[in-house]
């Protein structure tokens, strides 16, 4: 499948990860720091936290999701607009929308960080799953239906975002989420229909 843009950022994703893995001096300069951003105007921190990791197995999770979903949506995303550029767009824009609403909650708290490219990959898979929700899918080597994941996903995100304590951003996930649902229904409208039409036909195969 023909997905250079999915590659490179898998590619640029994986090789910032590992260096900032040894260079703490880095992953605190890309790191979603609000203060930073309040205070000293670093904007760039609203996308460059997705490009670090907190340690390989947080990275390889991103990665392997973006690998399977991102190069469809890319496909599809350069076909419904006719340039790679959209799918570019989409990510990138994906990564602030999806990291907002935690920097407006934690604007002003000088001990929060968050980092890592869930948010966005949340996106991907969202949006994929508008347009193929019987699709097989494995988590945690256990297949099931897309949809039937999305819903779990978004009930434990719910949860664990009110709980709190486990120093993951499920805040991030849920926005991500939803932007990559409305991003490709407002690309495409009848995706909307598609979807709710592959609701009312089930296919296990």
């Amino acid at each position: 499948m023909d997905a250079p843009v999915t590659l490179l950022l898998i590619g640029v994703t994986c090789a910032v990860s590992l260096i900032a893995f040894r260079t703490p001096s880095l992953l605190m300069r890309l790191i979603l720091w609000p203060p930073a951003i309040d205070r000293h105007r670093q904007y760039d921190r609203l996308v460059t936290y997705g490009f670090i990791h907190a340690d390989f197995w947080h990275l390889l999770f991103n990665m392997v999701t973006l690998f399977f979903f991102g190069r469809v949506m890319e496909q599809v995303m350069t076909q419904l607009s006719g340039s790679r550029l959209t799918f570019v767009a989409f990510y990138f824009s994906a990564l602030v929308v999806s990291i907002l609403p935690t920097y407006l909650k934690h604007q002003k708290d000088p001990n929060y960080r968050s980092l890592g490219a869930s948010g966005a990959v949340s996106a991907v898979l969202f949006a994929y799953i508008l347009i193929d929700p019987w699709a097989r899918i494995g988590v945690f080597f256990i297949p099931m239906p897309a949809i039937v994941f999305a819903v779990l996903y978004i009930a434990y995100s719910i949860w664990m975002d009110r709980r709190g304590g486990d120093n993951i951003n499920h805040g991030a996930h849920l926005a991500g989420a939803a932007y990559g649902i409305l991003f490709l229904a407002a690309m495409e409208p009848r995706v909307l229909g598609h979807f709710l039409e592959s609701l009312s036909n089930p296919s296990f195969g």
